[in-house]
């Protein structure tokens, strides 16, 4: 085996660093400040975070549908760059405009509607009647407030994500650092009732995210209009809406399975959450806890997918295809290794971050065992997230639905309502299952990205 291949010079991992490092501080920063958020909420009591941990599940799927959405654009922007077409830049920007609005007014229109039997499909489990009923009226209040920050979130992720395809990396981190230390602080004050605010609990969390998001929006958004030398593209953005219908259709081709693919995908997360819910709110609560310490050390390997996505597309779109796969191969590389480290990192807290909840050892204990199974375990998906992005850099979309949507939901949701529902197997146990499952997904990935299928250069047939 040449390991060159696999393994760069000082050079490579420089230019690879200068693009993931401002993501991951970013994403560190953002997941560290919504961790002392879980756990400022986790001082209320337990029902209160659960309920706020359903509603953002919901809010999650959101999220990833704008992700979706605009990251078929997000392929063709990275190529145009690496081909230096500031125009077609400018028909990305506004496509993702109009994907970004339709996929909010769809998210405001089903959280306002059906947000309440939403929130109580994960409250049919052993919860008890009062309980219940207290984590529905929480999650209501949480997730009515919530609605107002879908607009001006879109509206960032599309210029952000534009940002850094474009190159720009730190303006991004910088707006996400201020937005989640004005979250931070608006936190303290709203949560707990401090210099003369009333304590609104849940409600003012959500009220302090969304200002927060009107906050970052302002700086992504004026930062980028008012640097126009720097951002050509931006010049004209908005003299029409109009996009050539050849490289429209083409975006919708190359877009509509990431759009598919995310919005599964993330439904496909909430349904194992509700899975996993009928075994009580304390799994719920435990979920919680594992999943914002996971997000924490996730930051690695989720800001190297994005790097794949950046580098290798800049690099197909500028015809250097070999340079591309070699690219790609390191990063896979460098990624999983990066995970290994950060997951014994991660282990070494699996009984330590639980105690700083306010709610019961039961929860605790639940919590710390699904840390361990996670941090052990963390090299699978890094080397799936990698491996996904290398396909999608070059445009195979489609490949890209089937290798992600379809695995979770044809093995790893029936696997575990199976387990859940017609077993009594410990819930941590069926946890361990479902996460080793992902076993089969690498070895997929491997062998589709080792045929070099994606390996293309898809602006030129726009």
């Amino acid at each position: 085996m040449n390991l060159s291949k696999l393994f760069g010079d000082r050079r490579f991992y420089r230019s690879m660093l200068t693009v993931a490092i401002p993501i991951m501080v970013q994403n560190a920063i953002t997941n560290f400040v919504a961790m002392l958020d879980n756990i400022m909420v986790g001082q209320v009591g337990t029902v209160q975070m659960s309920s706020v941990s359903i509603v953002n599940q919901l809010i999650f799927v959101y999220n990833l549908c704008l992700f979706g959405g605009t990251s078929g654009a997000g392929i063709f922007t990275a190529q145009f760059v690496g081909k230096g077409d500031h125009q077609g830049i400018r028909y990305t920007i506004r496509f993702k405009i109009w994907i970004g609005a339709i996929i909010s007014i769809l998210a405001l229109l089903i959280f306002g509607f059906g947000g309440e039997p939403l929130i109580g499909l994960y409250l049919k489990g052993q919860a008890q009647a009062g309980e219940a009923a207290s984590a529905l009226s929480y999650g209501r209040s949480y997730l009515s407030v919530m609605m107002v920050g879908l607009i001006p979130f879109c509206l960032t992720n599309v210029y952000a994500s534009t940002l850094r395809e474009s190159g720009e990396t730190m303006l991004p981190m910088k707006a996400g650092i201020t937005a989640v230390l004005i979250n931070l602080c608006l936190n303290y004050v709203l949560i707990f009732g401090h210099f003369g605010a009333p304590a609104l609990g849940v409600t003012g969390a959500a009220i302090a995210t969304v200002i927060s998001r009107f906050a970052e929006c302002f700086i992504v958004v004026g930062w980028t209009h008012r640097h126009r030398e720097k951002n050509r593209y931006i010049v004209g953005l908005y003299h029409s809406l109009r996009i050539p219908a050849k490289l429209t259709r083409d975006m919708i081709v190359k877009g509509t399975p990431l759009l598919l693919n995310e919005t599964l995908w993330s439904g496909a997360m909430a349904m194992l959450l509700q899975c996993y819910s009928i075994r009580g709110l304390s799994v719920i609560a435990a979920m919680n806890i594992n999943s914002t310490l996971s997000n924490i050390f996730n930051i690695v390997f989720i800001a190297m997918g994005n790097t794949v996505s950046i580098l290798v597309g800049q690099l197909l779109g500028a015809g250097r295809i070999e340079e591309a796969k070699t690219a790609a191969s390191r990063m896979i590389v460098f990624s999983v290794l990066c995970s290994l480290a950060t997951g014994l990192l991660m282990a070494a807290f699996h009984g330590v971050f639980p105690q700083f909840y306010n709610t019961t050892p039961e929860v605790r204990e639940l919590a710390s065992q699904f840390i361990l199974v996670t941090a052990l375990l963390m090299f699978l998906p890094a080397f799936t997230n990698a491996t996904y992005f290398t396909l999608r850099s070059g445009g195979k979309t489609l490949l890209t639905f089937f290798f992600d949507c379809f695995y979770v939901w044809i093995v790893n949701i029936p696997l575990a309502y199976c387990l859940c529902h017609f077993t009594d197997i410990p819930v941590v146990l069926v946890y361990l299952t479902v996460q080793a499952s992902e076993l089969l997904k690498c070895i997929i990935g491997f062998v589709l990205v080792k045929k070099g299928i994606w390996l293309n250069t898809i602006v030129d047939e726009s």
